[in-house]
């Protein structure tokens, strides 16, 4: 007799098959980013908003355009600037004499793909214009509330180095983005290709559009149905209570290094998070190392540091490592 899982296990293994024509797609543009782009497609399956950060130059931006073209969806590029307003992103209300009546205009926001092109140099007024529609899928314009397409994904950028003129994202808005990926170098045989690729001005390399939203949205179900043990529900509720009381969990070197630990938010976020890896990975359930493999890019940015930690330049991913190697795996 078929178990549950082995049903579950059979519908991931069918409904994943467009993985890899995706990541064949970006491929044709990018080089190496296996990481990055892995974690635009947990994004794209967890229905969780991602916040990208590396230095300039290392293909943030063309990565997000590619997906964007790897999907049959619509796009929207938004360069956030100091003197963006939150009008800009969301739409307005104009007035029409002929009529003597006010008509919306919607804004750049109605997309399925959107790309917050370094989202660090708008003020906090039009950073939090995001809100509502990266928590509720939705924005209001004047009196009305206006649904947002599905899927809906805001992928956003910035520059860790070039603090002039930037305005640090409000703590609200940085827990909504499910994950925080840093992107590191190339390395040097990687370094050769993209030369090799790239270099060649007249050159256009096209992107063929692999999958539609409706077979996202599909896959979104399955992502739900992946299977997670309660042993390792229990297994995530510890790991974030150990950011917030770490001398209780095993961890009281980090007492004086944390100031603030995960929102409930964050469990939710590593849950389906870890169910989408696990989907990538073609498999019907989730295991710890699925778990471990996507906790670095859930908490992250979720983690306050103290001052202390910052004087003696204590990464949170030194900490969420200290924290895997203390907490019991079940």
């Amino acid at each position: 007799m078929v178990s549950e899982k082995d049903k579950i296990n059979e519908k991931v293994k069918k409904e994943s098959g467009f993985v890899k024509d995706l990541v064949g797609s970006m491929k044709n543009v990018i080089v190496g980013q296996e990481y990055l782009i892995e974690r635009l497609l947990v994004g794209l399956l967890a229905n969780g908003h991602i916040l990208v950060e590396s230095v300039p130059g290392l293909a943030k931006t063309l990565s997000i355009m590619t997906l964007s073209r790897s999907v049959k969806a619509n796009f929207h590029r938004i360069q956030f600037t100091p003197d963006l307003l939150p009008g800009d992103i969301i739409g307005t209300l104009i007035y029409n004499p002929k009529d003597s009546n006010f008509m919306v205009k919607k804004g750049p926001i109605f997309a399925n793909i959107i790309l917050a092109d370094e989202i660090n140099r708008a003020p906090a007024k039009v950073q939090s214009a995001l809100l509502e529609a990266m928590q509720e899928r939705q924005v209001t314009i004047g009196e009305t509330s206006y649904k947002l397409d599905e899927p809906f994904l805001v992928i956003a950028t910035q520059n860790p180095i070039d603090q002039e003129g930037t305005y640090a994202l409000p703590e609200a808005q940085v827990d909504r983005f499910m994950l925080k990926v840093n992107i590191t170098y190339p390395e040097p045989k990687e370094e050769v290709d993209i030369l090799t690729r790239m270099a060649e001005t007249s050159k256009k390399i096209e992107v063929p559009a692999v999958i539609d939203p409706g077979a996202i949205l599909s896959a979104r179900k399955v992502v739900d149905e992946i299977y997670l043990d309660d042993k390792l529900k229990q297994y995530i509720v510890s790991i974030i209570f150990a950011t917030r009381f770490p001398g209780k969990y095993n961890v009281p070197e980090l007492d004086k290094l944390i100031q603030f630990g995960a929102s409930p938010r964050a469990g939710i976020s590593l849950v389906v998070a870890s169910k989408a890896y696990a989907f990538l990975k073609g498999r019907g359930y989730v295991t710890p190392d699925d778990i471990k493999a996507i906790s670095e890019d859930v908490l992250r940015h979720r983690i306050i540091p103290t001052y202390e930690a910052e004087a003696e330049d204590v990464r949170t991913e030194d900490m969420i490592k200290t924290i895997f190697e203390k907490v019991p795996i079940p």
